[in-house]
Formats: structure tokens, C-alpha cells, sequence
């Protein structure tokens, strides 16, 4: 893709918002941190959308809109990336749904995101106020269906630490994130603008760390460009152990990382085809 990776995509998206708003906040400081008109009476804190319906708006705009758009630019390209192989490949229709319902969701919080940016909180409080729900959910929505997907990859996949950090990170993030928005809307109900506003950009910069988690999901897929090096397809009705451990779950009853049913050599787990790290898999383990 132009001589670059994959990776290139998240890596840019997140950069793009990180540079919106430091650009932002740098320009609310360096002019005084001046009470805007959308701002109450005791805020001393503006929110980026206080900022951002100033003449800034334009620079608001083209930064949500370039960082979702590419953002949403990989999600699909981690879904093709998937059916080609270059990627762990699904395993099943409930994968690739899974996978559809990120990309879609995904799709909605970067309409929200862009619509907020145009209907600022000055001139369209209510309607700013509704797309910046749209926004958070749709993607905390979004990463509950990517944290399944991949919970559900790692059953036929142990042997790729990718997936199993990628998972934890995206998990942390919809807790971070659910906790971050109730205080936010909570400190909002109290007129605590102040607290409220400290929240919002702490929001968004999690937000950023999230886009960023994506590159470490493309990271295997530098290594797959030739044919011989993709990863296997796994075949559910030949893969009885896949099953058994599919439906029996983890000891723990969290997600569990198997390889599934290679099993034909002395120990069980025989040779199998070779991983991302160009060495034999390991046996699975049935704890997470």
C-alpha cells in the first residue's frame, strides 16, 4: 500500500488527532485561556468543543474527519487483511459478523464525531451534546465486538501474543472509557464544568491510545505478503479439539488462546505449520 504497512493507518490516524488537539489547546493558552461565549459562567476549563467553535472550527473539522475516516480505513483493511490470511483468519460466520458489527459501529462514532465537529456546542448545544454520545458509544460498541472477535480467535491462535495483548488493551479501554463517561456526564448533571472539562480531554486522549492498539494488530501482517507465509485456515469439522476446547471455554472462564487440534506426534501437538516468529508452535494452554 504506497510501500507502506498496514500499521501506517492506526499510526497516522492517532497522530492526526493527537495534533488536533494539541494545536487546540496550545492556541486557548497561548491567547490567555479566554472565557468563550458557549463556556458557563464559573468555567475556568473550556472543552475542545468550547474551542472548537471558534474560528479553529475549520481546523476541528478537517482533524475529526482525516483521523476517522483513516481510523475506518483500518477496520476494513484489518477484515481483508483477515480473509486473506495476512492476518489470523476467522474461524467461523460468528468471527467475520463480529468483525462486521466493529466496522459498522466504527463507521456510526465517526459520523457522530465529524457531525459534532460541524454542529458546534455553541450555535447547536443539543444537537453537539447528542452526537457527542453518538460518538463515545458507537465505538465503546465497537470495541465490545472487536474484544469478542478476538476472544474467539485466541481459542484457535494461543501461540500469537498479538492477539491476546491487543485483546487486554481494547478490554481496558471499554472499562476506562464507560468509567470516564459516567463521571463526565455525572460532573455535567452537578455543573462541575471544571472537573467536566478536565474529563472530556482525558477522554480523548485514551481515545488516541485505542486508535494506536490497532497497530500492533497489523504488526504480523509485515511479514505475510508472500502466499507461503500466511497463516493457515483452520477447518472446524476437522478440528475436533478446537471444538472440545470452543465449547468447554477456559478454567477460568475468560477467553481462552488454543491452537485448537493439531495433534499427531508423540506428545500430541506435532509439527505444526510454522508461526509468525519462524519457530514451531507451542502446545495450547487451556488457561488464559
Amino acid at each position: 500500500m504506497f510501500g507502506l504497512s498496514y500499521w501506517f493507518l492506526p499510526a497516522f490516524a492517532g497522530t492526526v488527532w493527537l495534533g488536533t488537539l494539541l494545536g487546540m489547546l496550545a492556541y486557548w493558552l497561548s491567547v490567555g485561556s479566554p472565557h468563550y461565549e458557549s463556556m458557563g459562567a464559573n468555567q475556568r476549563i473550556a472543552y475542545i468543543s468550547d474551542i472548537g467553535a471558534t474560528f479553529l472550527q475549520p481546523l476541528f473539522i478537517a482533524g475529526s474527519t482525516t483521523m476517522v475516516v483513516v481510523f475506518d480505513l483500518a477496520f476494513l483493511s484489518e477484515r481483508w487483511l483477515r480473509h486473506k490470511a495476512r492476518l489470523t483468519p476467522t474461524y467461523s460466520k460468528i468471527e467475520a459478523s463480529l468483525s462486521v458489527g466493529a466496522i459498522f459501529f466504527a463507521i456510526v462514532g465517526a459520523a457522530g464525531l465529524i457531525l459534532l465537529s460541524i454542529f458546534d456546542t455553541r450555535s447547536y448545544p443539543r444537537a453537539h451534546d447528542a452526537f457527542l454520545g453518538v460518538f463515545v458509544l458507537a465505538y465503546v460498541v465497537s470495541a465490545i465486538f472487536i474484544c469478542a472477535e478476538y476472544q474467539r480467535l485466541g481459542i484457535h491462535f494461543r501461540e500469537y501474543r498479538t492477539l491476546r495483548i491487543s485483546f487486554w488493551i481494547k478490554l481496558a479501554f471499554i472499562f476506562i472509557e464507560i468509567a470516564l463517561a459516567v463521571a463526565f456526564g455525572v460532573t455535567q448533571l452537578y455543573n462541575q464544568y471544571n472537573i467536566s472539562a478536565y474529563l472530556e480531554w482525558i477522554v480523548s486522549l485514551v481515545y488516541i491510545f485505542y486508535v494506536w492498539s490497532f497497530i500492533i494488530d497489523f504488526l504480523p501482517a509485515t511479514k505475510t505478503r508472500r502466499p507461503e507465509n500466511r497463516f493457515p485456515a483452520i477447518k472446524k469439522s476437522r478440528d475436533p479439539e478446537a471444538q472440545r476446547t470452543q465449547a468447554d471455554g477456559s478454567m477460568t472462564g475468560g477467553p481462552v488462546y488454543s491452537n485448537g487440534g493439531y495433534s499427531n506426534g508423540a506428545n500430541g501437538f506435532a509439527s505444526q505449520p510454522m508461526g509468525e516468529t519462524g519457530r514451531h508452535y507451542e502446545p495450547p494452554s487451556r488457561n488464559f
